[in-house]
């Protein structure tokens, strides 16, 4: 580093951890030993987990003490909700550049320091990248394999990849910590989808929000078929909500799943009075397994076959949490709608 530069802004890593016994230390490993001449600390937010999360965690303040320039910290986060947690870690936290991490995520090499650059380059309020997902078991490398793919999760860049640019809202995301406290943080409300909440109101502050494929966190997706059915169930639910919140935000790719769910329903239901009425679903289970063929390269076997399954849970789980979503719950997110508010 140049002698005569100004030192890189100092960092603070927000983490809201709930059941991370698994990846927590490999999390904060990632972090700490990332490549980066500016101060660094990191602020856990502990809910109230069911397994050693927080004795893991503890371990991690105990064995960080002694080192000036990084440090981790926990806050106690009793609701256990993601926003809360967020918003007491941003609380406890100091530096000018806040960096959400989840307890299952692991920073790419350089992270850091390539969001601090992107931050200054762009003049954004909030930069992010690619949610790369990456499993361990074979259950997992079959989500995974789904999970980056279009016929996956369709045409959404921080899933897939794309080109550089101003986004609707990014994976996580490195924030100016001014645009965070301008908005007053995440709204509590939004148990899921605070992200995109959040970044509406940036945007509509007149602030950017900027992807770039540079930026990648690798993601630990779950780790059985009921976790991840009950995942995408409520990433339809709290669409739904989003969609309602905001008129504007709906699109074609929101809509697939909820109508493949309706689509299949209707056609077994006709199945007894017509042959026909399995047209629907069969067309469906053909697509799938031959959108799982590119999807699963390079993969076991046991892995490819899982595929299918991924695929269905999460387009099924999402369409019904959509369908199902209720219209009580869009009204209470929309009663505590907070208004943009400019830079002075």
């Amino acid at each position: 580093m140049n002698d005569s530069a100004p030192p890189p802004p100092a960092v603070s890593v927000i983490m809201p951890v709930l059941d991370e016994e698994r990846h927590l230390r490999e999390a904060v490993r990632h972090i700490l030993e990332q490549d980066y001449d500016g101060e660094l600390e990191v602020v856990i937010a502990l809910g109230p987990s069911t397994d050693g999360t927080d004795a893991i965690a503890a371990e991690l303040v105990r064995e960080t003490a002694d080192s000036p320039r990084r440090r981790v910290h926990t806050v106690p986060n009793p609701t256990g909700r993601t926003p809360a947690g967020l918003n007491a870690a941003i609380k406890a936290s100091r530096h000018p550049v806040v960096v959400r991490v989840d307890g299952h995520g692991m920073l790419s090499p350089g992270y850091l320091a390539t969001a601090v650059r992107l931050l200054d380059e762009t003049g954004a309020q909030n930069v992010g990248g690619i949610m790369h997902a990456e499993g361990e078991t074979s259950w997992e490398q079959a989500v995974a394999a789904a999970m980056t793919a279009r016929i996956g999760v369709g045409n959404a860049a921080f899933h897939t990849g794309g080109e550089a640019g101003p986004a609707d809202t990014v994976y996580l995301g490195v924030f100016r910590r001014e645009a965070l406290e301008r908005q007053g943080g995440y709204n509590e409300e939004f148990v899921r989808a605070q992200d995109w909440e959040l970044n509406f109101r940036i945007r509509s502050a007149g602030g950017a929000v900027w992807f770039s494929p540079e930026l990648r966190v690798s993601y630990r997706p779950r780790p059985n078929l009921r976790a991840l059915a009950r995942q995408y169930k409520d990433y339809g639910r709290w669409r739904r909500v989003v969609a309602r919140y905001h008129k504007g935000s709906i699109n074609p790719r929101y809509l697939a799943p909820p109508a493949a769910l309706a689509g299949i329903a209707a056609g077994v239901l006709v199945t007894p009075l017509t042959p026909l009425g399995l047209v629907v679903p069969l067309a469906y289970a053909v697509g799938i397994a031959a959108g799982s063929v590119p999807a699963g390269r390079g993969l076991p076997a046991r892995a490819r076959l899982q595929i299918p399954v991924a695929l269905a849970t999460m387009h099924m789980s999402w369409g019904w949490g959509f369908l199902t979503s209720p219209r009580s719950l869009a009204r209470k997110v929309i009663a505590s709608r907070r208004p943009a508010v400019p830079a002075r």
